[in-house]
């Protein structure tokens, strides 16, 4: 059952003064193979690469994504590193190496089957048929398309790993 009104109210308190400058800067997926993910988050979801960073001491490779214009990313690394951890809902791609070309890896739990945990991102658009019609001619692999099921006007996509992205718009959400 939800919790009410009261019930949320009492479970919830004013941010602290000290948190006014807190904010949510990633999400980390785990992704099996960078070619395929950088592909789906740049051409069919229309993300930029932010910044590359790869550790060959510990074989991983971090990438950061996000819905930011080319010209407002610094050209200067150390700047370009300030920068990226200073946006925004940034999606950050973590690739162990070698998971790609290693046929008895399995790849990730994307949270949605037992056990159930982690459940989805959500990306805004501006209209969500226009997008899924967009996406759907790009191969994406749909969970949910945008006039099924009980929860019409939105739908979730899923990435080369499973991960669920829920496809919204802010115009759509107003009656829930």
């Amino acid at each position: 059952m939800a919790l009410s009104k009261a019930e949320v109210a009492m479970a919830c308190v004013e941010p602290d003064p000290s948190t006014k400058d807190f904010i949510f800067q990633q999400t980390m997926f785990r992704i099996k193979d960078p070619k395929l993910s950088l592909d789906f988050y740049t051409r069919v979801l229309g993300m930029r690469l932010l910044k590359q960073m790869d550790f060959p001491a510990m074989s991983f490779s971090i990438y950061f994504m996000g819905f930011e214009k080319a010209d407002d990313i610094p050209s200067d690394d150390v700047e370009k590193s300030k920068w990226l951890f200073s946006r925004r809902g940034c999606l950050e791609l973590t690739h162990n190496w070698g998971t790609e070309s290693d046929p008895e890896f399995k790849g990730y739990h994307n949270g949605n089957t037992d056990p159930r945990g982690f459940g989805h991102i959500g990306i805004s658009v501006p209209d969500v048929d226009a997008a899924c019609e967009r996406f759907e001619k790009l191969g994406a692999k749909f969970i949910k398309k945008p006039n099924d099921g009980k929860m019409k006007g939105l739908a979730f996509v899923q990435d080369p790993d499973g991960y669920w992205i829920e496809i919204l718009s802010p115009n759509n959400m107003i009656t829930y």
